[in-house]
């Protein structure tokens, strides 16, 4: 299509999870729920890190900012996913759509780097426990933090940048409930051959490497672990991973699931629903798992909620 013909959108229609308006009120308040168990915890995990001396470690500096990741891509959905279940017309600009997929995208890939470094901070505390310290000392612990935001921002600005050169011609309505890139792709009437290739090598690079290295670090685990000894030994080994291992596969498998499936397969419905999955549901769930399955955590708040009720 000519570019003299195409009609120039300044705001994009969010066709959302339902048309009913029944189904809305009720969805409404089931992720008001989810969004403030999502921030609450996540903030409470943040704030209970910072305050207990002995969650002062590199597994729970780390922690720390999985939960800074999870309130943030979190934040960049839901809140105008909650303000189009009340709204007749889900309008979006295109600039704040543009936005939307930038901090999206940005916080997701970090999520992705930052459970692969929290897999190789495992490998080195089970498989090297007397080069710990040391492999792990404060200043690499920042420098790994550091490269997870660096290539995160960096990979999604240079997608948003692709994303942006497309034209939308046709229509303006987005079969979803936030601008996501596969659907935006859907939607648009230019060729979108060089974005597809960009977003093929982008989820390549980062999750790939986020793959193997989880992969290549808990074969070396579930190895070493083997090789202990002590059944007690092997027990305290494998619950100090077991929380990371069930973070790990609620995380990939679901985002394995939405950008690895094959085309013929593809279903913007089900999109969607795992879309749900992933950018909501999935950053309440990560400070559950870790709260829930680690004594460290579970005493540490034991203690914080002490200490508040006898000071009250």
């Amino acid at each position: 299509m000519a570019v003299e013909n195409c009609t120039v959108f300044t705001d994009f229609i969010l066709l959302g999870l339902s048309d009913r308006q029944d189904v809305q009120q009720g969805l409404f308040v089931l992720f008001l729920l989810v969004y403030g168990i999502t921030v609450i915890a996540n903030l409470g995990m943040i704030l209970l890190i910072s305050i207990d001396p002995r969650l002062h470690t590199p597994m729970y500096y780390f922690l720390g900012n999985l939960s800074f990741c999870d309130v943030c891509y979190s934040s960049s959905v839901s809140p105008k996913m909650l303000a189009d279940f009340l709204c007749e017309q889900k309008k979006i600009a295109y600039n704040l759509c543009v936005v939307q997929m930038l901090f999206f995208g940005t916080f997701a890939d970090v999520d992705c780097v930052m459970l692969s470094v929290m897999a190789y901070d495992r490998y080195v505390a089970i498989c090297n426990p007397l080069l710990y310290t040391v492999t792990m000392s404060r200043r690499v612990c920042i420098q790994l933090v550091a490269t997870a935001y660096t290539a995160g921002f960096m990979d999604l600005t240079i997608f948003t940048y692709f994303t942006t050169r497309l034209s939308f011609c046709n229509s303006s309505i987005i079969n979803h409930f936030f601008c996501d890139f596969p659907p935006l792709l859907a939607l648009s009437t230019s060729d979108r051959t060089t974005t597809e290739i960009v977003l093929t090598i982008s989820c390549t690079c980062i999750v790939g490497s986020g793959v193997i290295t989880v992969l290549l670090s808990y074969i070396c685990i579930i190895t070493t672990i083997l090789r202990m000894k002590s059944a007690t030994g092997r027990r305290k080994a494998f619950s100090t991973c077991a929380s990371h291992i069930t973070a790990v596969a609620i995380f990939y498998g679901t985002l394995l699931f939405m950008y690895f499936r094959p085309g013929s397969n593809y279903s913007m419905d089900m999109d969607k629903v795992a879309s749900v999955f992933y950018a909501v549901v999935i950053p309440m769930l990560n400070p559950v798992i870790y709260s829930l399955r680690n004594k460290d955590v579970k005493g540490a708040l034991r203690k914080a909620v002490g200490t508040k009720l006898c000071t009250g």
